[in-house]
């Protein structure tokens, strides 16, 4: 039987290749068929590296997500100033040491979890605003309404959402994370206005000052639903910025009712 044609781990499989090999060159009379030697482990490390790749490139990724998860509760329980790698590690139920592994620091861990949060917030409109279609009124309704969905507007998140921004003053990371955060969000907004004006025909509706106005509404409902849960729901908060909406393109979006938004 030919060792071929039995299924053997990577690292066997050359051992028994490169004798197969061996004793077929003795067998046709001394001529060498055996590849060097180097190349022979050379081969053989860079197949079993590949083996090994994906099964620990993905519990790395899978370890750090889990971190940054833990890291959002703690910030969203202590603030960013009390909480530590210590905490971390308890809200995770993982060692310190695996911290460090991954992130050395708790600034790195922090720096991480404001990038996520932040590529979650764009990821989540942008997929709203794909799935609306064509029509820009379509699209920015959906845009509005991705900033109430329970995944971005979530009580831990919106804490630790205002905690990085009282900080950003003073964390010029913050502060350049926060405004490419904002900057691709605006620009997005005010392209979309762009086209509901040119689309309605509206006269005297500037899409910037529409944009910033959106802006400010959408972090003072953040905040009145992370103060003051008991008055206030994402259905509501959403509901007041589509008002807004109907109030400023009003070929385009229906008044809502009386109450409507209480």
């Amino acid at each position: 039987m030919s060792i071929h044609s039995i299924a053997l781990p990577p690292a066997l499989f050359y051992i028994f290749h490169f004798r197969d090999r061996r004793d077929r060159a003795c067998r046709n009379g001394g001529r060498s068929l055996a590849v060097p030697a180097t190349q022979g482990v050379r081969d053989m490390a860079q197949n079993a590296a590949a083996t090994r790749s994906p099964r620990r490139t993905a519990p790395k990724e899978e370890r750090q997500l889990q971190l940054v998860r833990a890291t959002i509760r703690s910030v969203a329980a202590h603030g960013l100033s009390d909480t530590t790698m210590a905490t971390v590690a308890s809200t995770a139920g993982l060692s310190q040491g695996i911290i460090n592994l991954h992130f050395r620091s708790k600034q790195r861990l922090l720096v991480a979890t404001l990038r996520h949060l932040a590529d979650e917030y764009r990821a989540g409109w942008e997929q709203a605003v794909a799935k609306a279609g064509a029509d820009p009124a379509d699209r920015l309704a959906a845009r509005v309404a991705a900033d109430f969905a329970p995944l971005v507007c979530h009580r831990d998140k919106l804490a630790v959402w205002f905690a990085f921004w009282g900080e950003s003053k003073s964390r010029p990371t913050y502060r350049r994370i926060c405004a490419e955060r904002d900057r691709a969000d605006r620009e997005a907004i005010v392209t979309l206005c762009r086209a509901l004006i040119r689309q309605g025909g509206y006269s005297g509706i500037d899409a910037d000052t529409v944009a910033a106005t959106l802006s400010a509404m959408t972090a003072g409902l953040w905040l009145d639903l992370l103060t003051r849960p008991r008055t206030i729901d994402r259905g509501q908060a959403n509901a007041i910025c589509t008002a807004y909406l109907a109030a400023t393109f009003t070929r385009h979006f229906p008044r809502p009712e009386p109450g409507a938004t209480r």
